[in-house]
């Protein structure tokens, strides 16, 4: 199956501000969200993505602008409402510091998958639809262009949070464990047997070496050699 590129956005001015942006209009990269952004595109620039899917909210089609502007070949672009941002209900737009004396702030911490955000959703449909979404996208990628084609997703930090739970067979409870930072880049292979999660929050390193990853196959026991030396020492590995 193929490959695809889980993108945080960039930071934003809300991010920056310690407030709980959720799906508010007008939240947009700040000037290190924006430098964020470059660096990220940059690092993929090497990789020909056959489709850049996106969050429909500014922020993250600002990111999957710059990815698509750094690309040889304008890849396939869409959006996807199913990894919107968490409708976080009530607690949209109010500071981080103030929901921390709420209640339910201890559930998100310890047991987020019986956490429903009051007039919001859940965080188990959130995830559950995020999980659809991307698993429905890699395999359209596969049907149309091949089982060594690589994509990518730009979406938010619980989003990419929970789809990576489910990658690495987690339970959702446990999803706060994973750290997402802004305009990070995470891997995940989809195979025959299991998903494969290659990188989590990495956020600097060339990451070329991906247009000769072998197919996804039965994993090597040992842990195998891994991809090609590469010419730079400082080109990123996989985890």
């Amino acid at each position: 199956m193929p490959t695809v590129l889980l993108v945080r956005h960039g930071r934003t001015t809300a991010n920056a501000g310690g407030i709980l942006a959720g799906r508010a209009g007008g939240v947009r990269l700040d000037a290190t969200g924006e430098d964020q952004a470059v660096r990220a595109a940059r690092r993929v620039a090497a990789i020909p993505l056959s489709r850049v899917v996106t969050s429909p909210l500014e922020r993250c089609r600002q990111t999957a602008q710059v990815l698509v502007e750094q690309q040889p070949d304008v890849p396939e672009t869409t959006t996807e409402h199913g990894i919107t941002e968490c409708d976080y209900g009530q607690w949209q737009g109010r500071a981080l510091k103030d929901l921390a004396a709420e209640p339910l702030w201890s559930v998100v911490q310890t047991q987020p998958s019986a956490a429903v955000f009051p007039g919001g959703e859940s965080l188990a449909a959130m995830q559950a639809r995020s999980v659809e979404a991307v698993r429905r996208h890699d395999a359209e990628v596969a049907e149309r262009y091949g089982a060594d084609a690589v994509w990518a997703a730009v979406s938010h930090g619980d989003v990419i949070k929970s789809v990576l739970a489910d990658a690495l067979g987690m339970h959702l409870d446990l999803f706060q464990r994973i750290v997402v930072g802004p305009a990070s880049i995470s891997v995940v292979r989809y195979g025959p047997h299991r998903p494969e999660v290659v990188a989590v929050n990495t956020d600097a390193g060339d990451l070329s070496w991906l247009r000769d990853a072998a197919p996804v196959g039965d994993a090597p026991v040992g842990g195998g050699a891994g991809p090609a030396p590469a010419e730079d020492p400082t080109e990123m590995r996989p985890s």
